[in-house]
């Protein structure tokens, strides 16, 4: 792992995976036909991308049944405490409407509503991913969410992983549907017979699945484009460089394009943790993906002071934080920009993919300087709430329309205007 000393300004930002003009181009057959013949495209579609051809998309209570024969008992208890934690989290971000009255009368306030329907996508391929089921559906299950439909691309074997099934039925999720792809995304966006229309899309997917969200963007609300995960790491002299190591890995597994970095004032344990990581890789199972991932976009840097060393995380701004200091508390108030913030040398990042609470969607390549982890504010609308006394009205309609005039709208003046005649 390479180790440099910082001289200049750092970045995690990278170019995201657009996609190429062929790629782009399929998507929009895709959704066209979608679009245009329904559930008979997502059938189409499920054999020739997936290789199962299908005698229904929506799965059925047998299904799910059986996922519990596969799945340990013990298992599904951790899946069972990792959602309560998850919903006790989010609840604490739930908002309220409400309303204000002011001396002459005016009322303004803000409602807050529960968008209609939203659809989850789950991707699937060659690993389940049921932590993807909790942190997409739970949110919504708390902002109020009165319908939230789950979609994943079936295996060889035309099922869901039983993972997957397992989590969504602990969630309480009713529509769960066999389809993935570009093709799930149009069924969300447009509806088909099977699956109705849904409000918003949330979830992570292939380069095809991030193409489709932003496509139909505008027909439909996305929650984001996201980019390759990340980790920083932010250590003192005294950390542990086999936790420092491991945590590296754990991000750089994900992805051949994935970022882990570590930022230290300490050259010594700089080289103490590339050392570590060269061993730990050796006995990784995904070491092919992991290796190319620590050699093209991992990194250590070693800064002359700690305040240094913060400044470069807030310009790394990265989706994962974890500071491993002495006293982690005692800088958390100069981070400025991540996605999570991890403190200590026990809050390893997997303990928030998966169990403690906070959402593992995350903002990815840089974004996290303006951008939040999802959360309930994503799955409701705010409404404007203003009404204005008589009283009111007299005192301020002149101003009101001498603005409407400033800005050259004339019948906005004259709106407000009809209202002091009397």
């Amino acid at each position: 792992m390479k180790i440099e000393r910082v001289t200049e300004s750092l970045s995690l930002k990278r170019d995201l995976d657009t996609g190429t003009e062929q790629q782009r181009q399929a998507v929009l057959e895709i959704l066209a036909n979608v679009k245009k013949q329904g559930d008979e495209a997502l059938f189409a579609y499920t054999e020739k991308f997936d290789g199962v051809k299908l005698a229904s998309l929506k799965v059925s209570p047998e299904e799910i049944a059986a996922a519990y024969e596969v799945i340990d008992d013990e298992l599904v208890g951790y899946i069972r405490e990792a959602r309560d934690n998850i919903y006790n989290y989010h609840r604490r971000q739930v908002r309220q409407s409400w309303i204000t009255t002011e001396a002459d009368g005016t009322i303004l306030g803000q409602k807050i509503t529960p968008l209609d329907a939203v659809g989850v996508y789950v991707p699937g391929g060659t690993a389940a991913y049921p932590s993807s089921v909790l942190m997409n559906v739970i949110p919504a299950q708390v902002a109020g969410v009165g319908r939230i439909a789950m979609v994943s691309p079936p295996g060889k074997d035309g099922k869901l992983p039983a993972g997957v099934l397992v989590a969504a039925n602990e969630c309480g999720v009713k529509e769960i549907y066999k389809v993935g792809g570009a093709q799930a995304i149009g069924a969300l966006a447009y509806g088909t017979e099977t699956i109705p229309r849904v409000d918003k899309i949330t979830g992570p997917g292939n380069i095809y699945v991030a193409l489709a969200k932003r496509e139909v963007f505008g027909d439909v609300d996305i929650d984001m484009i996201a980019g390759p995960s990340e980790i920083v790491v932010l250590a003192d002299g005294e950390a542990n460089p086999a936790y420092i190591a491991a945590d590296l890995l754990s991000q750089a597994e994900h992805d051949m394009r994935a970022s882990s970095v570590l930022v230290t004032p300490s050259m010594e344990l700089a080289e103490r943790v590339a050392e570590e990581v060269e061993k730990q890789l050796a006995t990784l199972p995904r070491k092919e993906i992991a290796a190319q991932s620590i050699r093209d976009y991992g990194a250590i840097y070693v800064t002359e002071t700690m305040d240094q060393a913060i400044a470069a995380v807030n310009e790394l701004a990265p989706e994962h934080l974890e500071i491993m200091t002495a006293d982690p508390m005692s800088i958390i108030g100069q981070i400025r920009h991540a996605g999570a913030i991890f403190l200590g040398e026990n809050s390893s990042e997997p303990i928030g993919d998966y169990f403690a609470g906070p959402n593992h969607v995350l903002p990815t390549n840089g974004t996290a300087r303006f951008s939040s982890p999802l959360n309930v504010d994503d799955f409701v609308k705010k409404s404007s709430i203003i009404s204005y006394s008589k009283k009111a009205v007299l005192s301020n309609g002149h101003k009101i329309a001498a603005l409407a005039r400033l800005e050259g709208l004339e019948a906005h003046a004259r709106a407000v205007e009809e209202r002091l005649k009397s």
